[in-house]
C-alpha cells in the first residue's frame, strides 16, 4: 500500500530546498533568533540591491511558520528578540501578522520585541489602530531603506517609495510607539548627484527623527542594473575620500535631538559609531582627521571590495 503520507512529506521537503536562499538581517539583529516568514521581496526593484535578486517571493503558510517557531523554540527557548524575515515582512497580511506574533509570544516566555524590514508602502498600508495592535503584542523595531530623500536619486535606483511617502510613515509609526531604524546608503548619487543627494538626504532625516540611523556605502553587486550602469559608464561612483566626505557632510547637516547613529557597517572605509546630538561633534573630528590625513583613495574604491 502506498505511503501517502511519505510522499507528502517528500513533496513538502523538496519544495522546502527550492526555496533555501540566504537570508539578510541588520547587524543589530545578530543575536536574535532569525525566523523567516516569507521568501525574498515583494518589491524587489531596486537597482542596487542583489539580495533577493532570484529569489520567487512567497509569503509562508500559517503551518510553515508554526513549524518554523517550533524549531527556533526548541533550539532557543530563552530566546527574548526575534527578527522577522525576507524583505519587508511588514507587508504581510495584517492577519497573519497578529498570528505570528501571537504564536511567537506563546513559544518564547521571555520574548521582549519582533523586529522585521519595512517599507513606506507597507508602513502605510495600516491603520492606525493596526500598528498600535501589532505595536503591543511586541512588534518593536522596523528597519527602513530610506537610501535618499532625493526624488530624482530614488527614481534613478528604482526604488517603489517616495521620500515623501517615507517620510510620513516614519512620523506616523513612531508617534504610535513603534521604533524606526533608518539606512542612507552614501554615495546613491553617484559622482553627479551627491550634492543634492546629501542636501535633500539631511532635510528628510531632519523631519523623521529616527531612533536609529545607519549609513552604509553603496557597493554595485553583480547582476544588479546599477553594477551594469557603472560597467558601461553611465553611472560615475564616488571615490573611497569622495564617500567619507559625504558622510561627513550629511552627518554636518543632521539636527537630531535623541538618536543612535552608526556608520560603523563593513562598507564603510572608515568606521564611526554615537548618540546625536551629544557625539556629533566627536564624530565629525574624527571624519576631518582622517580625511585631512590622506588615507582614503581619491580615484577609486580603496579598500572597499566591489563584490
Amino acid at each position: 500500500m502506498l505511503n501517502t503520507n511519505r510522499v507528502a512529506d517528500t513533496r513538502q521537503n523538496a519544495d522546502m530546498t527550492r526555496h533555501v536562499h540566504r537570508m539578510f538581517r541588520p547587524p543589530a539583529e545578530k543575536d536574535s533568533v532569525l525566523l523567516r516568514v516569507a521568501d525574498g521581496c515583494p518589491h524587489n526593484s531596486c537597482a542596487f540591491c542583489g539580495m533577493y535578486r532570484e529569489v520567487r517571493y512567497r509569503v509562508h503558510s500559517l503551518g510553515e511558520i508554526q513549524n518554523s517557531i517550533a524549531l527556533a523554540a526548541a533550539r532557543n527557548p530563552h530566546a527574548r528578540r526575534v527578527f522577522l524575515a525576507d524583505g519587508d515582512a511588514l507587508a504581510l497580511p495584517e492577519t497573519l501578522l497578529h498570528h505570528i506574533l501571537a504564536l511567537l509570544g506563546r513559544a518564547f516566555p521571555r520574548l521582549a520585541r519582533v523586529t522585521c524590514y519595512a517599507s513606506g508602502h507597507s508602513m502605510s498600508r495600516l491603520t492606525d489602530t493596526a500598528l498600535r495592535s501589532l505595536r503591543a503584542a511586541r512588534l518593536h523595531t522596523l528597519y527602513m531603506g530610506l537610501e535618499s530623500g532625493s526624488e530624482a536619486v530614488l527614481r534613478y535606483m528604482g526604488k517603489r517609495d517616495r521620500a515623501a511617502e517615507m517620510l510620513v510613515a516614519c512620523q506616523r509609526v513612531q508617534s504610535l510607539g513603534l521604533s524606526m531604524s533608518v539606512m542612507v546608503l552614501l554615495g546613491a548619487g553617484g559622482v553627479a548627484a551627491s550634492g543634492e543627494h546629501v542636501r535633500e538626504s539631511v532635510k528628510v532625516v531632519n523631519a523623521m527623527q529616527p531612533r536609529i540611523l545607519s549609513c552604509l556605502r553603496l557597493v554595485p553587486v553583480p547582476g544588479t542594473p546599477l553594477w551594469d550602469r557603472v560597467g558601461s559608464g553611465r553611472f560615475e561612483l564616488l571615490s573611497e575620500a569622495g564617500a567619507v566626505r559625504e558622510l561627513r557632510d550629511f552627518l554636518a547637516g543632521l539636527t537630531l535631538g535623541a538618536t543612535v547613529f552608526r556608520a560603523d557597517h563593513s562598507s564603510n572605509s572608515l568606521p564611526v559609531a554615537g548618540r546625536l546630538p551629544a557625539d556629533k561633534a566627536r564624530l565629525l573630528e574624527e571624519l576631518r582627521e582622517a580625511l585631512d590625513a590622506g588615507i582614503f583613495d581619491e580615484h577609486g574604491p580603496g579598500s572597499q571590495s566591489m563584490l
